[in-house]
């Protein structure tokens, strides 16, 4: 039986699957609960992974990966009991052919509460101005943790925002705010020129789906510091590192001035990761929460970014955590397991020692 892409999209909804992996010479796979699970399906000859690709491509999509050979999109069907779902895809080649990769999105956008991440995060959109970023390994949610923070925005006041995707993924309803979104590649080349576009567009705040290079992140900062609310991701696995990674972007004659400016404008940093849970239903979300106190805006300006990781171990007042104390606490509440946390643990000799007998 030939491989349909539409029929193994249903199965990975009705299997709470996240992924669908095609790749010509391979079965098709899901990831479910971030674990892969093969298909029965025989190995996906060139024929159906090139019918595949047809099917999700629009015109547009399938010449830009004949140029680029890699490309994002967004795909959009109605399947039998699950209505209109969106999926965001990537397309590209490898050594036996074409492949493509489908990550389901939710079809509503879930609360902070819902998703598992503390309270305190929520506060951060009632800033006016500043830089906030999400970030974590590829697959993490950040995506869905930014939807959710734009959705409680709109919920709360009347705001004009902008996102800038690559593709769009949750589609954002009308509710209190204006939200436009843009996607990279149909509505505009870039994330930089559409970022530098946005400073002329009247927004509150500027959603920037990755920020890629230099100049996105040039740009991002600026904005902040003119009035602008900005997102944004980075794929970091912790603040400390997050704030490093952007100054190092920048050329070293300029790092002086652009921790001023990251210590003055940074709002804060959320870097999360997914654990297996125990009761075999989904993933739990692990949250390194950096809140930029006057103290660690010193830390940034000072290059002393060495010591934000005890700034953030003592701000519990602010809502602050490690990612290793929240993996604690999803150990000591029986959420997780020990040994899933500790593979993810930053400080893994001293996680053992708190959890007690992981290893």
């Amino acid at each position: 039986m030939a491989m349909n892409i539409n029929t193994l999209l249903l199965e990975l909804l009705r299997k709470q699957g996240s992924d669908l992996l095609v790749a010509t010479g391979h079965r098709p796979t899901y990831r479910i609960h971030g674990r892969l699970h093969q298909t029965d399906h025989p190995e996906t000859t060139l024929e159906e992974a090139q019918l595949a690709l047809d099917m999700v491509l629009s015109e547009q999509d399938a010449e830009r990966l004949a140029v680029e050979q890699n490309q994002d999109f967004a795909y959009q069907v109605d399947l039998p009991g699950f209505g209109p779902r969106r999926f965001r895809g990537n397309a590209f080649y490898q050594r036996h052919g074409p492949s493509l990769v489908l990550r389901a999105i939710p079809i509503e956008i879930p609360t902070t509460s819902v998703l598992g991440l503390p309270q305190e995060i929520t506060r951060l959109m009632d800033f006016h101005q500043g830089l906030l970023l999400v970030t974590g390994p590829t697959g993490s949610g950040k995506t869905t943790t930014l939807a959710a923070l734009i959705d409680y925005v709109n919920k709360s006041r009347p705001l004009h925002v902008i996102t800038i995707e690559d593709p769009v993924e949750f589609v954002h309803p009308i509710k209190k705010c204006m939200v436009v979104q843009r996607q990279v590649g149909t509505h505009v080349i870039n994330f930089s020129s559409a970022l530098r576009a946005a400073l002329r567009e009247d927004p509150d705040v500027i959603l920037v789906g990755e920020l890629r290079d230099l100049e996105t992140m040039s740009l991002a900062i600026t904005a902040s510091e003119t009035g602008h609310l900005v997102l944004g991701t980075l794929n970091t696995v912790s603040a400390s590192q997050t704030v490093n990674r952007i100054i190092n972007v920048f050329p070293a004659s300029q790092q002086s001035q652009i921790r001023t400016m990251l210590g003055d404008s940074l709002r804060g940093v959320i870097s999360q990761q997914l654990v297996p849970r125990l009761d075999g239903k989904g993933r739990a979300v692990a949250v390194e929460v950096m809140i930029n106190t006057g103290a660690i805006g010193s830390m940034i300006r000072d290059a002393k970014m060495h010591q934000i990781n005890s700034a953030i171990q003592t701000g519990h007042r602010y809502g602050m955590r490690l990612m290793d104390q929240s993996l604690v606490e999803l150990v000591e509440r029986a959420i997780v397991a020990g040994q899933d946390a500790l593979d993810l643990a930053h400080d893994k000799s001293s996680f053992a020692r708190i959890v007690g007998g992981v290893v």
